[in-house]
């Protein structure tokens, strides 16, 4: 079976070496020259554990491919994935323009049957007007080519990309045919060999299947870190809380860990698009609006613990652990990092930082506003407190007694509830967590 992913991205990319990991053929397709020219080489665009070994493996074994140009590489596909991006507007909504050139490239070239499955989050809607475009390109080429679309959202944790893809929770696929249908239950077959669920749905509500999933765990983290923020004030330590209340079946024990605040490339976007959608229909979504504005205050949470602490940060060397918005990825999109380093760089504060594979893009995105240490323990030097912002695992036992030896003060502001505030008392530190009854 050969298939054509259309966009190498984060979802594009893992995507099409997964699919080829089992044995397809794979044609991953970008106009980004460079980026294809350096996938060749094995130089990936993002960091995700476990992609760069597949990637290279598939390739050499000529499983997969990487190409510029639509045209020719998608003539024999049975499937093209259309994975572009789908950037925010200024108004929160997705912007389909990649969406949809993609769907009129499809329609200028395909000339036999094909499903055209969206893989980019995407409003509820936008299979409809993929279609249209399709039918459009195909109708000024005076041909008449039979096609499906569908809707297949992905459900991958950055950092945990690969895993999730090979051994799936669910898989939600929406068609509008039983042709479709069984083009993709073909296509899934390899990952579904397990018991691995596989939902098939009419396509508006797998559309809305992948808001409303994003939407329910941002939920969860910004509804946690309202709980924290209420412990500081109380005394209250919100691990035994989290503890209580994860143990209730009907709540879980995943997405209630309190911190610094949500980030990355899908819940911000998705909680926005999903609020200006029920807008654009006449309704408002309340609760994710609260979502949002608890997230974008937790974001603000450390800055105001260091103003605090040193009422004034002007000329303070302040010590950064962690960059991306989560442990075992190189993403900084929305990352809690950048709204404190603005703060702190404003406040006239010096920024050290290190992160374990985030510093290349935080150069890319930050130059040279910050210093970047090599080690962790290297911007410790003279740094007036140390801040956590990462849990990446390489911090969560460091050596405390270099670290206070480093530090000019043994101050350290955790963003992640990583250390324990008695062992940290015990050693002489001044720490501050989030939610947690502080030992000072």
């Amino acid at each position: 079976m050969k298939i054509a992913v259309i966009g190498t991205g984060y979802v594009g990319l893992v995507t099409g070496a997964c699919f080829a990991e089992v044995g397809l053929e794979v044609a991953c397709v970008d106009i980004d020259i460079n980026k294809i020219e350096n996938l060749k080489k094995g130089i990936l665009p993002i960091y995700e554990q476990g992609l760069e070994e597949i990637v290279a493996n598939n390739y050499e074994k000529g499983r997969l491919q990487f190409e510029s140009s639509i045209g020719e590489n998608i003539k024999d596909c049975e499937v093209i994935f259309i994975a572009v991006g789908t950037p925010p507007d200024e108004d929160g909504s997705a912007d389909l323009k990649h969406v949809l050139a993609v769907a009129d490239a499809i329609g200028n070239n395909i000339d036999k049957y094909t499903v055209v499955v969206t893989k980019s989050t995407v409003p509820v809607g936008t299979a409809k007007k993929v279609k249209e475009t399709v039918q459009n390109a195909l109708a000024k080429r005076n041909v008449k080519v039979e096609f499906d679309v569908a809707s297949n959202p992905e459900f991958l944790k950055e950092g945990a990309a690969v895993e999730d893809f090979m051994k799936p929770e669910r898989i939600i696929i929406g068609v509008e045919s039983k042709r479709a249908e069984e083009v993709m239950n073909k296509l899934y077959k390899p990952f579904l060999l397990n018991g691995h669920p596989c939902i098939f749905m009419d396509i508006p509500s797998a559309e809305m299947t992948k808001y409303a999933a994003n939407s329910m765990l941002a939920t969860k983290i910004s509804f946690m870190n309202d709980i924290a923020n209420l412990c500081d004030i109380m005394g209250v330590d919100v691990n035994m809380v989290r503890r209580g209340i994860g143990s209730d079946s009907r709540i879980g024990n995943k997405f209630i860990y309190p911190g610094a605040g949500y980030g990355g490339s899908c819940f911000p976007k998705d909680v926005k698009a999903l609020i200006k959608t029920a807008n654009e229909n006449g309704y408002k979504m309340k609760v994710l609006q609260a979502v949002e504005e608890v997230n974008d205050n937790q974001k603000q949470i450390m800055f105001v613990k260091l103003t605090n602490y040193f009422k004034d940060l002007k000329g303070k060397k302040i010590a950064l652990w962690g960059l991306s918005f989560k442990p075992k990825t190189d993403d900084m999109r929305e990352a809690p990092s950048l709204v404190l380093i603005d703060q702190l760089l404003n406040a006239g504060a010096s920024v050290y930082a290190y992160d374990p594979k985030a510093m290349h893009e935080a150069k890319r995105v930050l130059g040279d506003k910050i210093i970047y240490g090599k080690d962790q323990y290297e911007i410790l030097q003279d740094s007036d407190a140390l801040v956590v912002l990462t849990e990446w695992p390489e911090f969560r036992s460091p050596d405390f007694t270099k670290t206070g030896e480093s530090l000019k003060n043994k101050v350290i502001f955790d963003g992640r509830n990583i250390y324990e505030p008695s062992e940290m008392k015990s050693l002489g530190f001044y720490y501050e967590c989030i939610g947690r009854n502080i030992i000072k």
